[in-house]
């Protein structure tokens, strides 16, 4: 088959391979705005990518033993282990969802497809070297952006697939998260983020960023640190579990739903307590980062010296990140407001750790 070429000169180039009788075009179509295209059919997969392809993507069906064996061979060797995978699934289905990650997808789309948003995951999945900073700090902030969206994916697409999270999946991340803060700035990693994520992925990328700067302010030692950061990446894990059409709605919730989203603190402790291998600190946070030192959070109604204080932390830069970052119901708040908005809290907060927050809070802003 013949490739096809993006007329937007570009060094992101994509190897699309595909079982359909139209050969994945209306995909292609849409791959094309952001790389070059190669289209082949799955059994002419090469026994090893070139050098210069960013990453594959798959559109074959995924409940044909013949065509899921063709791709698990070729995708299995070592030439392709390193190589980010992108698999197309009919629809939303489990069974799909499930093959698709035994296969080692990186990420899922599903069709009908939304342009838009393929393109966003094609951009965060597949990194356009053109696009990159060739300076250290550059290659720092894109490798921990890029783990850090990887430990997203499993959560938001494999955990909801019933593929488990694994604790060093999260250690291997927190290292080019850390580096990626430390060695660029809280500013160019918000920038980062809030251009290339949305939804839950952006709160959860948005929360680390603000935690580690915070931990780096008040010169926590590195453990700590990185302690941390694996708790803020982590906090909303439940809402993995949480129905779709809930996370992504684009106006406030009603009561009922509301009532669903409050559930997503115990539901990621259970699952995580259940898998095992996740420290005691880690799901403190992922239970308790929505109490409030009143009595008045949820879901077990703690009050004062019961909450710890890596999640007193974690909650203050939870509900800082929820009010600066854009909403599709409301503007988001200036860095005076959303801190003004969290003073009026009162007790509810630990107020002298807010305080201490003031330089990050501001120095962003």
């Amino acid at each position: 088959m013949t490739a096809l070429t993006n007329k937007t000169p570009s060094k992101r180039r994509l190897l699309l391979a595909s079982d359909r009788s139209d050969q994945s075009s209306e995909l292609a179509g849409i791959l094309q705005s952001v790389g070059q295209v190669d289209m082949i059919a799955t059994t002419d997969i090469p026994d090893a990518p070139a050098r210069d392809l960013s990453g594959i993507v798959v559109d074959i069906n995924l409940r044909s033993a013949e065509s899921v064996q063709m791709v698990r061979n070729k995708l299995r060797t070592e030439a392709y282990r390193e190589m980010p995978r992108l698999f197309v699934l009919a629809d939303a289905l489990h069974h799909g969802s499930m093959q698709a990650w035994a296969l080692g997808a990186t990420d899922t789309i599903a069709r009908p497809f939304d342009a838009q948003g393929i393109l966003q995951r094609i951009r965060a999945a597949f990194p356009d070297d053109s696009s990159y900073n060739e300076t250290d700090r550059g290659k720092a902030l894109n490798r921990g952006v890029e783990a850090a969206h990887g430990v997203m994916v499993r959560i938001f697409n494999g955990m909801r697939a019933g593929e488990p999270l694994k604790f060093s999946d999260i250690v291997q991340a927190e290292n080019k998260i850390l580096k990626a803060i430390k060695h660029t700035s809280l500013r160019e990693w918000l920038t980062t983020v809030g251009c290339h994520h949305t939804d839950s992925y952006r709160h959860c990328l948005f929360v680390t960023g603000f935690a580690v700067a915070f931990a780096q302010h008040l010169g926590m030692r590195e453990d700590d640190q990185r302690r941390l950061a694996r708790a803020a990446l982590l906090h909303d894990v439940g809402k993995a579990f949480i129905p779709v059409a809930i996370l992504d709605k684009p106006d406030p919730l009603p009561p009922e739903e509301m009532e669903e989203m409050r559930q997503h603190p115990r539901r990621g402790y259970d699952a995580l307590a259940a898998q095992g291998g996740f420290p005691p600190e880690m799901l403190d946070v992922v239970l308790h980062h929505h109490e409030f030192l009143d009595g008045t959070g949820y879901p077990d109604g703690l009050s004062g010296k019961e909450i710890s204080d890596i999640v007193r932390l974690t909650t203050i830069v939870d509900i800082y990140a929820a009010l600066v970052e854009k909403r599709a119901y409301r503007l988001q708040f200036t860095h005076v407001k959303a801190f003004g908005v969290m003073e009026e809290m009162g007790d509810k907060l630990d107020q002298h750790l807010l305080q201490a927050f003031r330089p990050i809070a501001f120095g962003y802003g």
